[in-house]
């Protein structure tokens, strides 16, 4: 079984719009600001922060507002895509700094994109994991996402859109909910293609009905699996599930930013098992209009969606070697 590193977390709280904003970070050095998915916490960076750190960067990774040890604002518009870009805006100032690479997972991939579309002044690089860049415009979200699935069954996005009802599968077990949903998007122990696929609901049914039976993913051991069942059971799952409820909001907040390319140097690792690259394979293919500085665009064989946890090695050294790319 592979040991986690023997490192030093330095946890601070900071000063964000909403209150508190949780961080944990290791090294000096440029600063390289990590940003995490659903539904996770900063612990998902747990390999990058001491390989960051010993390549000579300050590498500080957060929990998102909503998550952890950060604030959980009660309104559910507290946590439309503006709110989040200024609480990483104000990380970088209570940090001392003026400038940051940023880089994000899943739901954090939008968020890292979105920051630096929004202050380029502040985020001078963005990497991407798993979740590609996609510009702002197009149909309203939730109309899309309605649209998804058929008569049959419902699309994740869609079931998470009204409050409580995701929260009442989730939380009278969140330690088993969140190991089926780590097991049904990892490589080595995703349902197989024939089988109903996890991203749909069945009417009347749940998303939990669809996850695989069996053992963790290799990636996910009990003790990892015990620090993100502990911050969601002591914190519920509302701040997390909030984001998926601000996507209509985003569409109008982001609407003066429709189809606009991020003009910083950019990196995308993705999976090439993850359903986030294979559903949006053509935003992948649009990088050469809409991330016209993108240093490379990687898509790892045999991985799945939790990248960085994944394949920890293989991911912190395409980050390195793109961050000395760019400070050099």
């Amino acid at each position: 079984m592979r040991s986690e590193p023997s490192v030093a977390f330095r946890h601070r709280n900071v000063q964000i719009p909403a209150g508190r904003l949780h961080l944990v970070e290791q090294g000096i050095g440029p600063l390289v600001l990590l940003v995490h998915g659903f539904p996770e916490s900063w612990y998902s960076w747990r390999r990058q922060l001491p390989a960051l750190a010993a390549a000579g960067y300050r590498a500080v990774a957060i929990d998102v507002r909503g998550y952890g040890r950060s604030s959980k604002p009660a309104a559910t518009d507290a946590y439309r895509m503006l709110d989040l870009v200024e609480d990483n805006v104000a990380v970088v100032r209570a940090l001392g700094e003026e400038s940051a690479v940023i880089v994000g997972h899943d739901w954090g991939s939008s968020i890292a994109a979105a920051s630096a579309l929004l202050h380029p002044g502040v985020f001078r690089a963005v990497g991407l994991l798993s979740v590609p860049y996609a510009p702002p415009g197009g149909p309203r979200p939730t109309d899309v996402f309605a649209q998804i699935g058929g008569p049959e069954q419902e699309f994740y996005v869609s079931y998470f859109q009204e409050a409580g009802r995701a929260e009442a599968e989730i939380e009278p077990d969140v330690r088993n909910w969140l190991a089926g949903f780590y097991a049904a998007l990892s490589a080595d122990t995703m349902p197989a293609e024939d089988e109903p696929d996890p991203h749909f609901v069945a009417r009347g049914g749940r998303l939990r009905d669809r996850f695989p039976a069996g053992p963790l993913p290799a990636w996910l051991r009990e003790q990892d699996l015990d620090v993100y069942a502990g911050e969601f059971e002591r914190t519920g799952l509302t701040g997390a599930l909030n984001r998926y409820r601000n996507m209509d909001r985003d569409w109008e907040d982001l609407a003066p930013y429709r189809g606009a390319p991020i003009e910083h140097p950019s990196l995308f690792i993705g999976g090439a098992l993850d359903a986030s690259t294979t559903w949006m394979s053509d935003a992948i293919d649009a990088f050469p209009a809409t991330l016209p500085r993108l240093s490379a665009s990687h898509l790892l064989e045999g991985c799945g969606h939790w990248i960085q946890q994944e394949r920890p090695d293989e991911v912190t050294s395409l980050l390195t070697d793109w961050l000395a790319s760019i400070e050099s």
